[in-house]
């Protein structure tokens, strides 16, 4: 169901160790208890791909999984998405923050090489940042943060700030 009073988190990724799926399939019922939506796209190990079928299966109102690669659908889940997670155990580059935030969807982010030079993390005293990030690989820490960007999410004019910086971005 769409509701716009509902943050729609995307991710698009291969499914595999290094993007962070573990972290991701840990906390998968406390992210669906949010008041969010999630959609994934993607394709690898079949560990993750049962896992997140299962998840979608169970929560049919709140995830989409697409176990595939889709080029087309992939742009409009960055450019039709509120954020995009990208909980990477290692990430060298990363293309997926910038193109998300390209479209003005914010990225949630593990501080890990390209991820921690691209993402500026939000700070609610200056109102400045391009997104939201965590430090440590823990599924808890990531489960904060992407609690954060909802409770920012809420505020629309703050929200719209940052959109405005990741898109400058």
């Amino acid at each position: 169901p769409e509701d716009p009073k509902v943050a729609l988190i995307g991710i698009v990724t291969r499914l595999t160790e290094q993007k962070g799926l573990d972290l991701i399939i840990n906390q998968f019922e406390a992210m669906c208890q949010r008041r969010v939506q999630i959609i994934i796209l993607g394709s690898g190990d079949h560990m993750y791909e049962d896992a997140l079928k299962g998840a979608a299966w169970a929560h049919q109102d709140k995830v989409s999984f697409q176990c595939k690669y889709d080029f087309v659908l992939s742009n409009r889940i960055y450019a039709g998405c509120d954020m995009f997670l990208m909980p990477s155990l290692f990430e060298p580059c990363g293309i997926g923050q910038m193109l998300a935030m390209r479209y003005g969807t914010l990225p949630i982010v593990r501080e890990t090489g390209g991820l921690k030079d691209t993402v500026i993390p939000y700070n609610k005293y200056t109102g400045e940042g391009n997104g939201f990030s965590f430090k440590n690989y823990n599924a808890h820490e990531m489960l904060h943060c992407i609690r954060r960007a909802v409770k920012v999410y809420n505020d629309k004019d703050r929200w719209m700030e940052l959109v405005n910086n990741a898109m400058n971005t």
